[in-house]
């Protein structure tokens, strides 16, 4: 493979959340400064902004001068993302292919679909845009261009069609883009099947895996990079300067560039005129005598060209020539003249001389390009900065990056700067942006307005995933306001009494001098100001106090923040006690709680004065992924709010706020008719469920219920019974002290947490308000993420490309650290942890210890290098499993049960022993191996489980 859910929160950690805030508030009435062109602007200047993440599978993105977005999807879609109402809607869905068939009927999901976008360079006065993509029944990919008008495509005039096989997988490339004469480059991938080598089976019937039927076939468009000019009557004329003048017998006029596997994302350079390009290579991962190891190829193009595929890779490695027949390597081509004697051939001999690629990358350890890391590797590509491009542009990026090719990788998920001398040859490379992980980036280049966007297609191959997303990347090169943050040591209390107003926290980002201001007021009351960072307040008066804090810097940027003060009524205090572990829950295993309230004016729950029908107590099971800080907030009143706090977030995160209400008619049914209508309905719950997540009409009128797939029947039923509960007037809450049994959901995999949530609403004192107190505890899976660690020393994170999340990618002597965990029963450890030879990891030791990367060692485990596999056997054999697994057999015997794991690369997780600890530590994994070098990864880390006494396997 080349490789949503709705208003998700997105947090990028650029120099931590810090960065995002001063970005975000970055002072516009100062005039931004520019650093030297020499300097590198730090990274802090830079604010990822998630423009929108309602996408499935994403493949390509354009952006217009006013902010709008058009965004293709693999299976059709055609999206437009509106600046104005910050929403997404799709234009149209185009009919494609998604779906390979084999000889024998397999049908599997493929690359195919909607592959390419890209607007005429003229777009704003015709409103022409041109869309690749595999026809929906016959066997081909189309070139097209249409017409957008009234938000609608429409008009489409087809240009180019290239004619392929859907038996086998894989590359369709589709990267498009233009030169300043007007010429449109398409790049097209091999359609060829996939292997660790250079494929060239001449076997009759294996046409299929003979790249020397495309890529080096010059009369083939497969393979390639094409360059033509449109015309007005959507045509195409070719332009002078392509690889073989029009009418050269065996050729195709249209080739600029051949030799290629799976060319992808392609930019002009627009002052040099020169092409460069992503190139995606072969699996192997070691040199043998059957060929070298495979590579990803960052690559340029000067002029025409023959780029070495299926004989050359590289800097012009060459394969041996095969012999299918013999099973044997035999000679390899000469690179200066290469030959193409294929019998599939319908082209010339005689090839072009190869050229060596630009960047190229294995999957162990590159010597010569060493940042570009080790591991899953699917070069992308990206654009050359020029700020001559952007006209008027509101945030160009610096000049440091003047003429730099700026490129990532889908899977490694970085983002390179490289630099050129001024022939325009490699020179040096760099990371930018190393606090910024897109998850699989497979679009990026820069918008109209200087602003470097990325386009996410998310963790999940072939189906949608909840991390996928548009970012924009933009540039602050001005004076930043001050990032402010007020506290106070008492929000209230009887009067009189005394409170500290705390400004820590508070930062400049440009380090200036900040000079603060406290300003204290309430109704009928001068106000009271502070000039002091912190200063000692005396309340002495009853009333509602709200205490701002404005901060400036030099420059005369000032941002502020406020918080309130209830004086005349003390707080009261709440608080949860927890029998066993602190930290985790346990599946199936009782949790024993017990709340204490206690409130001056009002009493507590141990002198009865208060009852525990005024006590809210819920405890609620939410899925992976969910944000538990926002709805641990305070100030909330003690009623159905308080027990369907997680109701309300799920649905203030998806749309049902769009078309409903509590008590307010609108598209939709108020929440209280839908209560009403089914009350006392026992199949009312799974019902409205499905509604939920399959969408519907006809009930309450002929508005269409938009269908929410993507949402979990766990938190589909969370919403559900806040609605079935909204005309209820008072609410049973859990016991103030009780157990509690944690049950998964229906197909959760035990990755959420657990909410445990005690709050108490005191009665108020005569004219002031009442004093709200909860008490919140979050318990975490056993089942860890190791990527979800608070300390990262040394090591690299990356977005798994076989489902969701991310890996930690350790070097000799790195550690990863979890903060204030609750070792207590805690025994053993089970780490899902792998050294693979084709990533280059050479295996070592993980240390478990206490506090400190140097602290108390309380347990260690090795991690042995696992041996190499044949991975063409492996993936046979996993097909081969599949298709056992789904047909019956002739005798009418049931179908093999399916593989336990369908991931040929699974390793068991390896078992730590640890010393018995009662409390709370923190904990840290220090990684070890004295002989590796620095730059080889010593193993993937995907997830730590912490195993109780009483339940060693759970």
């Amino acid at each position: 493979m080349i490789t949503s859910n709705y208003s998700r929160k997105r947090i990028f950690p650029v120099m931590g959340i810090l960065a995002v805030v001063a970005s975000l508030l970055s002072f516009s009435s100062i005039k931004p400064t520019s650093p030297p062109a020499d300097e590198k602007p730090d990274e802090s200047r830079f604010t990822p902004v998630v423009v929108t993440e309602d996408l499935d599978e994403p493949m390509v993105f354009e952006v217009l001068k006013d902010g709008t977005a058009f965004i293709i999807e693999r299976k059709g879609g055609f999206k437009k993302y509106d600046p104005v109402t910050n929403t997404t809607s799709v234009i149209a869905t185009i009919p494609v292919n998604t779906k390979y068939t084999s000889a024998e009927g397999q049908v599997r999901e493929a690359e195919e679909g909607l592959m390419g976008l890209s607007l005429d360079p003229n777009f704003e006065q015709n409103h022409w845009l041109y869309l690749y993509y595999a026809h929906p029944t016959e066997k081909k990919h189309v070139l097209s261009r249409w017409e957008f008008k009234d938000d609608a495509i429409k008009s489409e005039k087809v240009m180019l069609e290239v004619p392929t096989q859907r038996e086998v997988c894989c590359h369709t490339g589709g990267g498009m883009t233009w030169d300043k004469a007007g010429n449109l480059y398409l790049t097209v991938g091999n359609n060829t099947g996939n292997g660790q080598f250079g494929q060239t089976d001449e076997r009759p019937g294996r046409s299929s895996w003979d790249d020397q039927r495309g890529s080096s076939n010059t009369n083939d468009l497969r393979g390639k990079i094409l360059r033509i000019h449109p015309e007005p009557d959507g045509s195409y004329t070719i332009p002078a300067g392509n690889l073989f003048p029009k009418g050269t017998p065996k050729t195709r006029p249209e080739i600029y560039t051949m030799g290629h596997r799976n060319p992808w994302r392609i930019f002009v350079d627009s002052k040099t005129g020169y092409i460069y390009w992503g190139e995606v290579g072969p699996d192997a991962t070691d040199d043998t005598p059957d060929g070298p190891r495979g590579y990803d190829e960052l690559n340029q193009a000067k002029k025409p060209g023959f780029y070495g595929w299926p004989y050359f890779i590289a800097d012009n490695v060459g394969y041996p020539f095969y012999d299918y027949v013999a099973k044997k390597g035999g000679d390899k081509k000469d690179p200066a003249k290469p030959l193409n004697n294929s019998v599939n051939n319908t082209g010339l001999t005689e090839l072009p001389p190869a050229q060596p690629a630009f960047i190229y990358y294995p999957y162990g350890v590159s010597e010569k390009f060493p940042l570009v890391g080790s591991g899953s590797r699917s070069a992308t590509g990206g654009p050359i900065y020029h700020r001559s491009d952007f006209k008027n542009a509101k945030r160009p990026w610096p000049a440091y990056y003047e003429g730099k090719w700026i490129a990532t990788d889908f899977s490694r998920g970085w983002i390179m700067a490289i630099t050129m001398d001024e022939n325009s040859n490699y020179k040096s490379m760099e990371r930018i942006l190393p606090n910024y992980r897109p998850v699989e980036p497979i679009d990026m280049k820069f918008g109209p307005n200087g602003d470097l966007y990325v386009l996410e297609y998310g963790s999940n191959w072939f189906r949608k995933s909840d991390n996928s997303a548009l970012v924009r990347i933009e540039y602050n090169g001005g004076n930043r306001k001050p990032l402010v943050h007020a506290s106070s040591s008492k929000t209230g209390g009887t009067v009189p009494f005394q409170a500290t107003l705390s400004s820590q926290g508070t930062k400049d980002f440009d380090g200036d001098a900040l000079k603060y201001q406290w300003k204290v007021t309430t109704a009928g009351g001068a106000p009271k100001l502070f000039t002091t960072a912190n200063p000692a307040v005396t309340f002495d008066k009853a009333g509602v106090y709200t205490a701002t804090l404005t901060v400036t810097d030099a420059k005369g940027a000032s941002n502020s923040q406020s918080i309130k003060i209830i004086a005349g009524n003390e707080p009261p205090a709440v608080t949860v006690d927890l029998a066993g572990n602190k930290t985790f829950y346990f599946t199936d295993q009782p949790l024993a709680y017990d709340v204490t309230v206690s409130d001056k004016e009002d009493g507590s729950l141990a002198n009865g004065k208060i009852i525990p029908a005024q006590v809210a107590m819920s405890i609620d099971y939410l899925s992976e992924g969910f944000d538990y800080a926002e709805i641990i907030q305070g100030q909330r009143s003690v009623d159905a709010s308080t027990q369907f706090a997680v109701a309300k977030v799920l649905m203030s995160k998806s749309d049902c706020n769009v078309c409903h209400q509590l008590k307010t008619k609108s598209v939709g049914p108020m929440f209280t008719e839908i209560a009403t209508k089914y009350q006392g309905d026992a199949k009312a719950p799974n019902y409205l469920i499905n509604k939920i997540r399959n969408g519907g009409s006809g009930v309450w009128g002929e508005v269409n219920m938009p269908a929410h797939p993507a949402m979990s029947v766990n938190d589909a039923s969370t919403i559900v019974n806040y609605i079935l509960n909204s005309t209820t007037k008072t609410l049973s809450t859990l016991p103030v002290k009780g157990t509690y049994t944690v049950k998964l959901p229906e197909g959760d995999k035990g990755k959420g947490s657990v909410l445990i949530r005690a709050a108490y609403t005191d009665r108020g004192v005569k004219t002031i308000p009442a004093q709200t107190a909860e008490n919140s505890i979050v318990l975490r899976s056993a089942d860890v993420s190791a990527s979800s660690a608070e300390v990262i020393k040394g090591a690299e994170i990356k977005a798994r490309g076989m489902g969701s999340g991310s890996n930690v990618i350790p070097f000799a002597n790195s550690y990863i650290g979890f903060k204030k965990l609750d070792l207590s029963g805690i025994q053993e450890l089970e780490l899902a942890a792998a050294a693979q030879k084709r990533d280059g990891s050479v295996g070592g030791t993980i240390e478990v210890r206490l506090d400190s990367p140097t602290g108390d060692l309380i347990g260690e485990v090795k991690v042995e290098r696992a041996p190499e596999q044949d991975i063409a056997k492996l993936m046979a054999q996993l097909e081969s499993q599949k298709a056992d697994s789904t047909k019956a057999k002739p005798d009418g015997t049931a179908p093999k049960p399916a593989p336990a794991n369908p991931n040929p690369f699974y390793r068991p997780p390896v078992k730590a022993s640890i010393k018995m600890v009662n409390g709370i530590h923190d904990v840290y994994f220090v990684f070890k191996n004295e002989a590796a070098r620095p730059i080889e990864p010593l193993m993937t880390l995907t997830s730590i489980k912490f195993l109780n006494e009483k339940n060693e396997k759970n």
